[in-house]
């Protein structure tokens, strides 16, 4: 696997006392990340499935169909309808469960409108619950959704498998977690506190967790086993993705056949090549082939009740491992804090040094039971300062946090959080009392009957207009972008005199954005007005009506510099950064270090996410983008040497180019300007040209279809050319004994031996192929088909297949680098290429009549024949190859390049990038107040680090060994060093690679 993080990856946090090699584990993280996402996504677009089923509007391609399945019948109850309650009920309605119902006593007030994000002014006095009922309706209509405004009854849990309690006081924790736990019912306690979260999971006595983490099985191809004990397996891959104690099958094993009965063994990992099965000694001598795949086994997790988990300090789990004493010393201050309330009443007041002193004295009184070693009262302190509070991003991280557990529950997908975990972003209060503003008291912090008293609260009015006067440039308004425009609403980013937020998206609303870009609905859905962009500055207009918002439709590109040009990158504060791919990321950043301005970065993949903050001349930039090229697929394996599913799905995916869009698009071209077309085309090589103008022959020519026969015809004979007739050429080149110079099979390791097809119309796979590519091929030509099997099946008895025998004379390159030697040596049917170049000379006078439909590859229409035709053609050949077969939903996966998303992992994402623009608001100017982030939810893995520094260059003095007139220039160069000296001057071999956006705008 990909991500181990008990092998690869070891949590740490960089401070001025750890050392660097501690970072590189980190570094292997984001390399890592950033590698699987531009080999594997290579070009990530938006889903756009028609709404057919629920199961169609979720995150599937995340969770799987099973799992959706589990979850489509699961009933949540979620009580507190504050920040944090209304922040887990989007998410958890966003990933489609069967009901969530919404409980809160309490009413709207000022206090709660800086984290609640549908809450109006008009609901001030309302129940929270019934105010919010109507929009988390909207968010999904395949979820019944309810209110209740009554008090938690034992009687009303026994409703639910999963129930959520936030804002709620310890000793209903305690009474509620008890009855839960007795009764079957999986708890989560979500709570937070200023700049400060809690979060605790109980899923009872044992829970069955059916994947640990979400990943595809690893799998690697066999070289040698040796006979001995235990036997020693070598792959042919330089890394196998195994770790010691995994479990692995094994399989088309020839000559030690017994293995291929075996069963799952465990392994013990020797190498990155290698590993350890069982005794092998007996059986026999290892011939050729084979392939190692991953066993995935289930788990049973047991869970203390919540009453027993308090006194357990083993259940807490890390993210800032820089914080250990922090977080141990929060675990008794959340408590101490329960019993402030109920001794007085209220949570302590804002920088009321009173209330500090009381609540130290109870942590204190309750640490003569705990017995930490070191209790830290600075942050008892700060918790009291801050603790009447209500954050955003707080809520938004704790928030994605806590939904992705209610999803766990539901499903048995991925691994829980045991027990307990806290986080704390404290270092986003001032550097120094007040900082760069006013000094923060109980009058500066004081409600003032805002929007923003829940922020005022923490860092107190002067901030608040700071964050008002804000200038801020946000590019993307995908699955990141709503999330942040939504945090930024609540704060008031760019909200006061001066302020702006100017945000630029150049898509439209598709049907799948519907299920984690919650400021998009149903009814914005293919309207060509409704951009992205500006659905969601509207949306967030209504969350906060003094949003000073302008919403643009452009790339972000070098053409659109005369928009975004200096004038405008140096009116800026700051830039955030959720964008889609990588090349759009360095740009970006390339002109953030141009003009010296701070870029917030962050990215999903699925349930993994990863924050970045560039501060100018204070931390390292995102850098430049480091090639995927050494992954890529050999083309001569995705011609003739195939060995996993996605070679045969790639090849399908360039079938489908080169057939119904590229030759058609040739066509047009030539049409429309014949001599210009075959001037450009013969300009190109004669290689090439021979390609492209055998083609557009074949457009033009008398191979063109008259009618939907001709079409079907088409299609049959294709496929005895791709699964009959090409194999058999290449087994006559390369026969199944064939023996390598070195006397060594020539198939064997990453190369296995093909046999050809036979076609059958009773084989369901076969007239698939037929069905779809004829119809593909009569949409080019604009002729109209059918899917009528039966009346393509008579159309098939009259097609005439011309007997194939095999060329002694065709030569079949077994490298890339043989393949392009040969097209650069002119060894080419020069003839035949002469004799394409006249027949095209004077194009049909009728040519506008024979125009041609090029088709671009979609999808998520499942009626237009594109999937249909990747998947037969990909699971064709791969039964050539006898590679095993992928069904429809992983074939569309990985043929239609999807990016998994998940409104859990977007939240909290956006959540810890707008923790980070607290402290760049503040003017943190030291490196270890910030924070860049790596979490992955499926195992409720989050780390966050201290960010590297800016390299930094010396330049030596040679001026007394330099004649004058260079010493002037080299005084130059070194003024130019010197300026790029700050965060942007990276090396490729030496950068934060930074994680992809939310993958999808």
């Amino acid at each position: 696997m990909l991500f181990n993080f008990s092998d690869d990856f070891v949590p740490v946090v960089i401070s001025r006392d750890n050392n660097a090699q501690a970072y590189m584990k980190h570094r292997h993280f984001q390399a890592a990340f950033r590698r699987q996402i531009q080999t594997r996504y290579p070009h990530p677009k938006s889903l756009k499935t028609p709404l057919k089923t629920p199961f169609d509007f979720y995150s599937k391609y995340v969770l799987g169909h099973e799992a959706m399945r589990r979850m489509g019948t699961a009933n949540v109850l979620i009580a507190g309808m504050r920040g944090l309650g209304v922040e887990i009920a989007k998410n958890v309605i966003l990933s489609g469960v069967k009901s969530v119902t919404v409980q809160d006593e309490g009413l709207a007030e000022w206090m709660d409108f800086s984290s609640q994000f549908f809450l109006l002014a008009s609901h001030l006095g309302q129940n929270r619950a019934l105010s919010s009922l109507s929009q988390l309706s909207a968010l999904n209509p395949h979820v019944h959704v309810s209110a209740h405004t009554g008090p938690l009854k034992e009687t009303l849990l026994q409703q639910f498998q999963v129930v959520v309690l936030t804002d709620s006081s310890l000793d209903d924790q305690q009474r509620f977690g008890t009855f839960c736990h007795s009764n079957g019912i999986k708890l989560i306690v979500a709570d937070t506190k200023g700049l400060c979260g809690q979060l605790f999971c109980d899923f009872g006595e044992e829970f069955e967790v059916l994947d640990t983490d979400g990943e595809t099985p690893a799998s690697a191809m066999i070289d040698d086993i040796t006979k001995a004990d235990p036997g020693v397996v070598t792959c042919i891959e330089q890394r196998h993705g195994f770790v010691d104690g995994s479990t692995v099958s094994l399989s088309e094993v020839c000559g030690m056949t017994k293995l291929n009965s075996y069963g799952p063994v465990d392994i013990k990992v020797l190498g990155p090549d290698s590993f350890s099965i069982c005794d092998t000694s007996s059986f026999s001598e290892y011939k050729k082939g084979g392939v190692a795949t991953e066993v995935k086994k289930s788990k049973i997790l047991q869970f203390k009740p919540l009453d027993e988990a308090l006194v357990d300090p083993e259940l807490l789990v890390m993210t800032d491992y820089g914080k250990m004493t922090k977080h141990q010393t929060l675990h008794l201050a959340f408590q101490a804090l329960h019993g402030f309330v109920k001794r007085v009443g209220r949570l302590p007041k804002p920088r009321s040094q009173s209330d500090a002193e009381l609540l130290v004295a109870m942590v204190t009184e309750l640490n003569k039971v705990s017995h930490l070693d070191q209790l830290d009262e600075d942050v008892v302190q700060s918790l009291s300062f801050t603790a009447c509070g209500d954050l955003a991003p707080v809520n938004a991280f704790i928030g994605g946090l806590a939904a992705q557990e209610v999803m766990k529950a539901c499903t048995g997908k991925f691994t829980p959080l045991q027990q307990w975990l806290y986080f704390d972003a404290l270092e986003c209060l001032p550097e120094g009392n007040g900082g760069e503003g006013e000094e923060l008291t109980e009058s500066t912090c004081s409600p003032r009957g805002s929007r923003y008293d829940g922020q005022t609260a923490v860092f107190g009015s002067g901030f608040q207009e700071r964050l008002g006067e804000q200038k801020y440039f946000l590019v993307g308004a995908g699955a990141i972008g709503c999330e942040l425009l939504k945090n930024f609403a609540l704060i008031g980013l760019g909200a006061g005199e001066g302020g702006h937020i100017t945000v630029t998206d150049m898509d439209s609303i598709e049907r799948s954005n519907l299920n984690r870009q919650f400021l998009f609905r149903s009814q914005d859905i293919g309207v060509r007005e409704k951009q992205k962009s500006e659905v969601a500055a509207q949306a967030v207009r209504v969350m906060n009506p003094n949003m000073n918002i302008t919403a643009h439709q452009n790339r972000l590109d070098p053409d659109s510099e005369q928009v975004y040009g200096h004038t405008f990158f140096m009116g800026l504060d700051g830039v955030a950064a959720a964008l889609d791919n990588v090349e759009a990321r360095v740009y970006l950043d390339g002109r953030c270090v141009q003009h010296q301005r701070p870029m917030l970065e962050g990215g999903t993949l699925g349930s993994k996410g990863h924050t970045l903050v560039v501060v100018p001349h204070l931390t390292e930039s995102y850098g430049p983008a480091k090639t995927g090229s050494q992954n890529a697929i050999p083309l001569c394996t995705l011609k003739n040497f195939p060995h996993r599913i996605e070679h045969t799905l790639q090849w399908a995916r360039d079938q489908f180019e080169g057939l119904y869009k590229q030759a058609a698009e040739h066509v047009n071209l030539y049409f429309r300007d014949a001599a210009g077309f075959l001037e450009r085309t013969l300009g190109r090589g004669e290689a090439e040209a021979l390609e492209v103008l055998e083609c557009v022959w074949g457009g033009v020519g008398r191979q063109r279809p008259q009618g939907w026969e001709d079409c079907v015809g088409w299609a049959r004979r294709q496929w005895e050319t791709l699964y009959n007739n090409n194999i058999a050429q290449l087994l006559h080149c390369f026969p199944s004994d064939q023996l390598t110079s070195s006397g060594l099979p020539f198939w064997s390791g990453a190369k296995r031996c093909p046999h050809p097809l036979t076609f059958d119309p009773s084989n369901t796979t076969h007239m698939d192929y037929v069905v779809a590519a004829a119809n593909l091929y009569g949409q080019i030509y604009g002729i109209v088909g059918t899917r009528d099997s039966s009346a393509i099946r008579s159309i098939l008895e009259t097609v005439h297949i011309p007997a194939f025998t095999p060329k002694s004379t065709i030569k079949i390159h077994l490298t890339d680098k043989e393949m392009e030697e040969e097209r650069e040596s002119g060894h080419l049917d020069t003839g035949r290429l002469e004799e394409l170049q006249k027949k095209l000379s004077s194009p049909p006078v009728n040519s506008a009549a024979l125009q041609m439909h090029p088709i671009d590859f979609e999808k998520d229409d499942d009626n237009n024949f594109h999937i249909d035709y990747i998947v037969a053609a990909s699971n064709l050949r791969a039964e050539n190859y006898d590679i095993p077969t992928a069904d429809r939903h992983k074939s569309k996966l990985i043929a239609g390049r999807i990016i998994p998303a998940i409104a859990t992992t977007t939240a909290a994402v956006a959540g810890l990038m707008c923790v980070e623009l607290y402290k760049l608001v503040q003017g943190h100017r030291k490196i270890s107040s910030y924070r860049s982030s790596y979490i992955n939810l499926a195992v409720q893995y989050c780390v966050l680090s201290e960010p590297l520094g800016p390299q930094r260059f010396t330049v030596s003095d040679r001026s007394a060994h330099t004649p004058t007139k260079q010493r002037k220039e080299q005084r130059k160069v070194c003024s130019k060093k010197r300026e790029l000296s700050g965060p942007h001057l990276q090396f490729a071999s030496d950068v934060m690679p930074g994680l992809l956006g939310s993958m999808e705008q």
